[in-house]
């Protein structure tokens, strides 16, 4: 029996919800990097719910649709093991928030995702032309109605959270952090704190940079969407492998993987963290959750902050950018 086996995922505690505290992001295995081998992904799926990674994060957006389709054949007959989270709000190329969204997106997701109710809804952006308190209560009667059991926002701002969580309470923000991501702990992590909301973080591997799992972006598919975002582009790229360099040599004085070493940072940032790293392989599920037991020590949280320098590039385009944090 290996190490994962023995060991389950730590628990976390997003609102009133417990989830562990490494879930499965299920992204990759249907859209943005590149072509996926179903088989390999169902097996995947089947593989966390077996080690207790039962929280499984989708969107309508990824695919479209597929990925929540891939989900609902996953866990069919099982439904009941699982924590299932989706979101809503980017529909045909744009942001849609509305109230009409809200009801059109939910029957669609539970259709695909063979269920009557979903444990997690999430917003997924912000849509500047709707009211956040119409969002929020429209989302808050699908609570009433039994489709969704808890709210969460994703990469939305404190002014956003607050006003949100004024109309229904929040389990969660998911937004994303990393070792090279940390805009959140200024003013967003404070104010899930102030508020007893959960933070989900995703791309907690720096979308699998962190875990050295690739040095160019010439080793991924053409139509990877990472090849294209600016921390990987030239220029940036360069700065960033002296930063990748740094992770693997602290990883290697730690006794771990890269991977390991990066996802047990983000959970040291509180118990109120859980994160969601994507894979599209069982051997990398199984490091990843490795890195649950693992516990990095004041002394060790302090030299990652002393060496590591910021990550070169924006997360996102110009375009990407303009809608998160908002």
């Amino acid at each position: 029996m290996s190490v994962v086996e023995r060991k389950r995922p730590g628990s976390r505690k997003l609102g009133e919800l417990d989830v562990p505290a490494l879930g499965l992001g299920c992204m990759g295995m249907s859209a943005h990097y590149g072509p996926s081998d179903e088989r390999e992904a169902l097996a995947t799926i089947k593989r966390a719910l077996a080690l207790g990674s039962i929280l499984l994060d989708t969107a309508e957006f990824y695919g479209p649709y597929t990925n929540e389709e891939l989900i609902g054949r996953a866990i069919a007959g099982r439904r009941d093991d699982v924590i299932l989270a989706t979101k809503f709000g980017v529909r045909e190329g744009r942001l849609d928030g509305s109230a009409a969204n809200v009801r059109r997106s939910i029957e669609g997701s539970l259709r695909r995702l063979r269920t009557d109710h979903v444990d997690l809804y999430y917003l997924h952006r912000v849509d500047p032309r709707t009211p956040i308190e119409e969002t929020v209560g429209a989302m808050a009667e699908l609570v009433r109605e039994g489709k969704v059991r808890h709210l969460g926002l994703s990469e939305a701002s404190p002014a956003t959270i607050r006003r949100a969580a004024a109309v229904h309470s929040l389990a969660a923000l998911q937004t994303e952090y990393s070792l090279w991501t940390r805009h959140v702990e200024a003013e967003i992590l404070p104010a899930c704190r102030e508020l007893g909301i959960g933070f989900v973080a995703y791309a907690p591997l720096g979308r699998g940079f962190l875990a050295g799992r690739f040095q160019t972006a010439t080793e991924l598919d053409e139509h990877d969407v990472r090849r294209h975002m600016p921390r990987f582009r030239p220029g940036a790229l360069e700065r960033n492998l002296e930063l990748q360099a740094i992770v693997r040599q602290l990883a290697a004085a730690r006794g771990c993987a890269p991977a390991q070493l990066a996802l047990a940072w983000v959970l040291a940032q509180g118990d109120d963290v859980a994160a969601i790293p994507g894979t599209r392989q069982r051997r990398h599920l199984e490091e990843n959750l490795a890195a649950v037991p693992i516990q990095l020590s004041q002394g060790e949280l302090a030299r990652i902050d002393s060496v590591l320098p910021p990550a070169a590039g924006e997360r996102y385009h110009a375009a990407g950018m303009a809608v998160i944090d908002r």
